[in-house]
């Protein structure tokens, strides 16, 4: 199976005395990109989160928001910063001093400033908080891989209709080559011909000119090798995995067996075939851009 980059999960986890939530959404990007937003109080669990989300995510921009609700009567200790304190103290004389100003530093002022005093639980049992709030990332990250897994699938079917129509293209292409070639021998043939008349033709002439004509257009290297990637891209599909870069590397290959294709094209019908060639493939190349 095949994922798409997109998704979202979400999953809560509530019992006797916290509940958490965890939503995970993600959108494209070329390598693994997480970033958790949480309260302060979870941020010892940030390195546990991404290594658990790296089990299940390999590609994307991952945006995952984690929400806390504490329902126990915890007892909580107030701590006193003494060195914060005095930080604070040094630098509030220190401008008194540089712009001649009262030196007027309370107590009641001083404790005012972040982290000088602090709050913290006596009582956390971050194993048990660990198992509870790892059960809600573990839910969050199984629906959001369905929901990547879904998506996945109709770009797999996408993909595979169009690489069918590119099959097609390219049946043409190669059918249509070796008509070229007797169509341009016969224009020629009749151009020679309106100009010497009832003189004799110089058959090799004409052959040799048909020859170098035929080298010029000839595009059968570019349609082995495209049909070779299509069948690339359909097997690497049903194999499924991370194969969103290997499908961009091989899409970047029939782009440019297309390119060599359009530039040798000398008729309308082939020139045609190929441009829809190409669209072809630019759809299929920002398709495998949601795949991680």
């Amino acid at each position: 199976m095949i994922k798409s980059m997109t998704g979202f999960g979400r999953c809560e986890v509530a019992g006797n005395s916290r509940k958490f939530t965890v939503e995970i959404k993600a959108v494209n990007h070329r390598y693994l990109d997480v970033s958790i937003k949480m309260p302060k109080v979870l941020n010892f669990f940030e390195a546990a989160i991404r290594s658990e989300l790296k089990k299940h995510i390999s590609r994307g921009k991952v945006d995952v928001f984690v929400s806390y609700e504490d329902f126990s009567d915890k007892k909580s200790t107030i701590y006193y910063n003494r060195e914060t304190a005095a930080e604070y103290l040094k630098h509030l004389r220190r401008m008194a001093e540089d712009f001649g100003l009262e030196d007027d530093v309370r107590v009641s002022v001083l404790s005012r400033f972040p982290e000088v005093f602090t709050m913290e639980d006596t009582d956390t049992d971050e194993d048990e908080m660990w198992k509870e709030l790892q059960q809600a990332v573990e839910g969050a990250a199984d629906m959001f891989v369905k929901a990547r897994v879904a998506e996945g699938d109709n770009l797999r079917e996408d993909l595979m209709g169009k690489l069918a129509g590119m099959k097609q293209l390219v049946a043409f292409v190669s059918e249509r080559s070796p008509r070229i070639v007797e169509e341009y021998r016969q224009r020629l043939e009749e151009r020679v011909r309106e100009i010497l008349g009832n003189a004799p033709v110089d058959e090799g002439r004409l052959l040799t000119e048909v020859t170098v004509f035929a080298d010029k257009v000839c595009v059968d290297e570019e349609l082995v090798r495209l049909r070779s990637h299509i069948e690339a891209t359909e097997d690497t599909l049903r194999a499924g995995g991370s194969v969103g870069r290997k499908l961009d590397f091989i899409a970047q290959e029939m782009n440019r067996e297309a390119n060599t294709i359009l530039s040798k094209a000398s008729d309308l019908e082939t020139s045609n075939a190929a441009i829809e060639l190409k669209t072809e493939i630019e759809k299929i190349r920002e398709q495998i851009q949601n795949i991680e």
